[in-house]
């Protein structure tokens, strides 16, 4: 990462070292701390306002902008880039009959699991929305385990509907300000 693009670097808490050591230990393997949660959504979807949603959260959280630094540094660190842009990707599946769409799903699901991450490369999330009727859809989330668990997931998943019902021209108002990850 260019050092003009990093807002700070960080030392790793415990727990990312571990993450870290095995996911880098044996790169050619999957990596065992994807993970990837499927949302279904029935009813109406704005999906550009859902990225908007989805950007504002990487925006907000400087630890969904954390690249993890190995070469050239004697402990491991994490940058975090002033910016970066959420991966997302869009695929309408209403043109298919059912069976034919659950199995483009399934079949883009097992390969979404097996893309690594480039740990140095922020952000280690990406989003993905199906559209399987005019008013079903399933939000997938990807992420690397290093950046979280199940209590934050939690959190940045409530966060996000917040955001997607939001005022586009005031966004983040009824939220809390985000804690640095520094303090943490």
């Amino acid at each position: 990462m260019v050092r003009s693009r990093i807002e700070e670097l960080l030392p790793l808490t415990p727990l990312q070292e571990g993450l870290l050591f095995h996911a880098v230990y044996d790169d050619g393997a999957p990596d065992v701390y994807m993970v990837q949660l499927v949302f279904d959504l029935d009813g109406p979807v704005d999906a550009q306002r859902l990225r908007s949603a989805a950007q504002a959260i990487v925006d907000r959280h400087m630890s969904l902008r954390a690249g993890f630094i190995t070469r050239g540094v004697p402990r491991p660190v994490q940058a975090i880039a002033r910016r970066v842009r959420v991966p997302w990707r869009e695929e309408d599946l209403r043109g298919l009959g059912a069976a034919e769409a659950r199995d483009v799903f399934e079949r883009w699901l097992a390969e979404d699991r097996v893309d690594r991450f480039d740990l140095a490369r922020p952000p280690l999330l990406r989003f993905a929305l199906f559209r399987f009727g005019e008013e079903r859809f399933r939000l997938v989330m990807t992420n690397h385990h290093i950046l979280l668990d199940g209590w934050s997931t939690q959190l940045l998943m409530r966060e996000l509907v917040t955001l997607y019902h939001e005022d586009p021209e005031a966004p983040a108002s009824t939220l809390a300000p985000a804690v640095p990850w520094r303090e943490y």
